[in-house]
């Protein structure tokens, strides 16, 4: 086959997300009303502030801002996570960072698969958390074994979605009309289920457990647990949910509100309480299912990390307890000492930065200096900071503990493993400092070819 007649895996991705998205609205109407409600947040926040939307439109970021920028789902065994990747990975979507979620008393531990290059976040940043439940955390080897042979049991994947991961493997890519197909066999492997694959007891004693077992272990596959939106403004969604018949989690997680925002902030509606059948013809209801919302800054270097997680530790006794207001409040306290200017944050190499020249810099002659301070200062060259397109696990766990009722078992923390995630992963995770450190080297270098060789142009 002609490799111009296969589609590009960052279109393939693009047809899935929107087809996950029209998925979910369909099983949770609730999710359509929270894309509302943050498309109206973001128009209201445009209006008001032409710089940002100056801002977004220059660098490309408002044909996007719609876009569902992530989803989760959680595995039970090896086997399906790495039959994962290869199914991500006809998408253009690749493991990017490991995630000890144990350290938050939640028995998993995970990885982003998403697009790695610019071109491919630019065309779509869709990315899915997924997560692979580590049965050796739980205590009981009764427990541990019924839920290893529930899972053993199931196929998360439809044939046709195997045998379409193979032919893309094979022919380096899909057709159109293949692209259609893999998006709806894919789809399948993410679709609620209302019947469960055990009887209530059983599910009673793995909720009993932790309600995130019950979740990956009692179902026919990995039903997409939330989509997330992405918000200009996650304050405003938060404080207007309830009026829209939403029922928000307690607090905004990830750090306060900002001037420069960096990393991550996420809330989300509380998970709703679905009607479930049980083997046996017992009915009962199951609670995993919400809707998210995130707003993103900038991604910080190892040494702004190191910042954040020590502010974010030092806040802790501090915020327990507080309602979202006060918790706020008392975060931005603690947060005070982490500069919250773009030019401190990229002098003292605490963010990551994308270099471009302006309008003047590319009709510059050559000879300039090298000095990036100097030249952005003479109007050559601007900085752009680089949106931090990962994840943190402390908020991680704290949507799943507000959705999966709170629960923490300490007897899971302190367990992180990457060497066995990768081992069934089947690949290694790429690290998310250094693809950032990359991009920011890139620009660099390019802008200061481009001074050197002007009057040779």
């Amino acid at each position: 086959m002609s490799t111009t007649s296969l589609v590009s895996p960052d279109d393939i991705r693009d047809r899935f997300s929107k087809a996950m998205s029209a998925m979910y609205q369909a099983e949770v109407p609730q999710y359509e009303t929270l894309l509302k409600l943050v498309e109206e947040v973001n128009r209201e926040t445009l209006e008001r502030d032409s710089a940002l939307a100056e801002r977004l439109a220059a660098h490309d970021e408002l044909n996007r801002l719609g876009v569902e920028r992530h989803g989760a789902i959680r595995v039970g065994t090896a086997e399906e996570l790495a039959m994962l990747r290869r199914l991500f990975a006809v998408m253009g979507m690749h493991p990017v960072g490991y995630y000890d979620l144990s350290e938050a008393g939640v028995p998993v531990h995970s990885t982003a698969f998403r697009p790695i290059d610019d071109a491919g976040l630019s065309r779509n940043p869709f990315r899915v958390f997924t997560s692979l439940l580590r049965l050796e955390l739980i205590e009981s080897p009764t427990l541990r074994e019924r839920a290893a042979a529930i899972l053993a049991e199931r196929d998360i994947f439809t044939a046709g979605a195997r045998e379409l991961i193979a032919l893309s493997e094979s022919q380096g890519g899909l057709s159109d009309e293949q692209a259609d197909r893999f998006v709806a066999e894919a789809l399948e492997t993410f679709r609620w289920h209302r019947n469960a694959t055990v009887d209530l007891d059983t599910y009673e004693a793995l909720h009993a457990e932790h309600r995130l077992i019950a979740d990956v272990v009692c179902f026919r596959g990995p039903h997409i647990n939330h989509l997330t939106p992405r918000t200009l403004d996650i304050d405003e969604v938060q404080k207007r949910m309830p009026a829209a018949g939403m029922n928000a989690k307690d607090i905004i997680e990830g750090p306060p509100r900002r001037h420069c925002p960096i990393l991550l902030r996420q809330t989300s509606f509380k998970a709703l309480e679905e009607p479930t059948h049980f083997k046996g013809e017992r009915q009962g209801t199951h609670t995993a299912r919400f809707g998210e919302i995130e707003q993103r800054g900038v991604a910080l270097t190892g040494k702004g990390r190191a910042l954040y997680d020590r502010l974010l530790g030092a806040s802790r006794e501090k915020t327990q307890g507080l309602a979202n207001e006060a918790h706020q409040q008392a975060l931005a306290e603690v947060f005070a000492e982490f500069p919250d200017d773009e030019a401190t944050l990229r002098r003292e190499e605490l963010a990551f930065f994308e270099y471009r020249l302006t309008d003047a810099g590319r009709a510059a002659d050559a000879g300039h200096e090298t000095n990036l301070d100097a030249l952005i200062a003479q109007g050559l060259v601007t900085a752009r900071p680089i949106t931090y397109e990962d994840f943190l696990p402390v908020s991680a766990a704290g949507i799943f503990q507000s959705n999966l009722g709170g629960a923490q078992n300490d007897a899971y923390a302190g367990h992180a493993n990457r060497e066995a995630f990768e081992a069934a992963l089947g690949a290694s995770v790429t690290d998310e400092l250094a693809l950032y450190a990359e991009r920011e080297a890139a620009s660099k270098e390019k802008v200061l070819k481009r001074l050197d060789r002007a009057t040779a142009d």
